[in-house]
């Protein structure tokens, strides 16, 4: 065989191989294939092997079946005349059955997403103060995803979800936000600062109130047993024939004589002597005699009763 024959069978398999491939088509997995045959509506085509008609069926589009997102920053105004920047992402696929309504329909399916979105949003947040927009941002995304159904279903798509992804004010706006919520910390902080220092001075007022109550209760108990040991002095006293005035007078001649020796036990006590008349000094010579004196006589009664209680 010549090289010429080989040449011709060569060329002969290329045609024949191009023009096979031209009757077949692959399309992939989640995809949507638009066939036209002489410029009419034909047919749609999945994934998988399909087969055409040269030059009489065309493939002019394809469409993904995937769930789609798409992200949109919208400008706009709150009702206390905040600017705020509010991102919206929305998910969304071509329904199977409505191929054919998502490719005729809509020449750009994201250009009218768009267009609802920023509808609805402008609609929406005008509404509310920026507080309220950042709590129930959910609303938001609730209204932008109804709204997008009801619309958006005629023409083949599914609003699968939609999104408030992020909400930021101007610049000068989030400063004084911030500055308030440190301010607001602040206040809480000197509250809780405030109400401590009032618990410490309460504590210790009544701290203070208990000591003092004991303190007067051991006063009064001490003043107490000191009466009562004066009333049984004076009452054994009077056992022995001494009158209550006499029994006054030894007791505090024996008081004063106690003050003397405690005073004279310390080596650091100042004595200071104040001057008195002589009618003053005269007055305590008799008394510290009549003192001794009783002193006496109760010596001299208990020595009496020991002898007639040993008879």
């Amino acid at each position: 065989m010549s090289i010429f024959s080989l040449l011709f069978y060569g060329i002969l398999i290329i045609l024949i191989l191009s023009l096979f491939s031209s009757f077949i088509f692959i399309i992939n997995q989640k995809t949507a294939a638009i066939v036209e045959r002489m410029g009419k509506f034909h047919s749609i085509r999945y994934a998988g092997l399909n087969f055409k008609i040269p030059i009489i069926d065309n493939i002019i589009g394809k469409l993904s079946l995937k769930i789609q997102q798409l992200d949109i920053l919208i400008d706009t105004k709150t009702k206390d005349n905040v600017f705020v920047k509010v991102k919206i992402s929305v998910q969304f696929q071509v329904i199977k059955d409505k191929v054919y309504e998502a490719f005729y329909k809509l020449d750009n399916s994201h250009t009218q997403i768009t267009s609802y979105i920023f509808d609805v949003v402008r609609a929406e947040v005008p509404k509310m103060r920026l507080d309220d927009v950042f709590e129930r941002k959910d609303n938001i995304a609730i209204a932008v995803k109804g709204e997008l159904e009801e619309a958006m279903l005629d023409y083949g798509y599914s609003i699968i979800k939609a999104l408030v992804t992020d909400l930021e004010p101007d610049e000068q706006v989030k400063l004084a936000m911030n500055r308030i919520n440190t301010a607001e910390r602040e206040k809480v902080a000197a509250e809780y600062k405030a109400e401590a220092e009032k618990i410490k001075i309460i504590a210790k007022a009544k701290a203070e109130a208990e000591s003092k109550k004991l303190q007067g209760k051991g006063t009064a108990d001490q003043r107490r047993e000191i009466a009562r040991g004066i009333l049984e002095s004076v009452e054994v006293l009077n056992n022995v024939g001494i009158n209550s005035q006499e029994a006054s007078a030894l007791i505090v001649v024996t008081q004063h004589y106690d003050t003397l020796q405690s005073m004279g036990e310390n080596s650091n006590t100042n004595l200071i002597l104040l001057p008195n008349s002589p009618g003053a000094a005269s007055e305590m010579l008799n008394n510290m005699i009549a003192s001794f004196n009783i002193s006496n006589q109760i010596g001299e009664t208990i020595k009496k009763k020991n002898n007639k209680n040993k008879s």
